[in-house]
């Protein structure tokens, strides 16, 4: 594996996580904790795995320019705006939710696990659509 692999890896990654994330939500709908449990923190691993390979990624190799034209150039960008603006946020959410699951105050946990799901999955789906307009919808020539 050689560092132009890991966008790819990472995309595979945030994949992962979006399964992860939806299944661990089907899962407590049906009152099957210990399976949410495992879903919830196999996403935390994985979601953990694609900062660090996308940090180390960023800093071997710097950023890749956007190559798009028009109005899909917006639309881009306002994708990567709210998925930063999101990723910086969702971190001490994901850290607060764990938190509070396991002290076992679940009526805490509840209440911020509402916020922290659809933000992580947020974050995890425009990741993968980040990663598709940069690097096959419009890919650098």
């Amino acid at each position: 594996m050689t560092i132009s692999d890991l966008p790819t890896l990472n995309a595979i990654l945030n994949s992962i996580s979006v399964i992860l994330l939806t299944l661990g939500y089907a899962f407590i709908r049906r009152n099957k904790r210990d399976a949410h449990r495992a879903c919830m923190i196999s996403a935390f691993v994985t979601s953990t795995l694609f900062l660090v390979s996308y940090l180390f990624y960023h800093y071997h190799h710097g950023s890749t320019p956007f190559q798009g034209q028009g109005i899909v150039r917006y639309v881009y960008f306002t994708i990567l705006l709210t998925h930063t603006v999101l990723a910086a946020a969702i971190v001490p959410m994901i850290f607060l939710t764990f938190i509070r699951a396991f002290k076992q105050r679940f009526d805490l946990h509840r209440r911020i696990a509402r916020w922290t799901l659809p933000c992580w999955l947020y974050v995890s789906v425009t990741g993968v659509v980040v990663y598709l307009m940069l690097y096959h919808l419009y890919p650098a020539r």
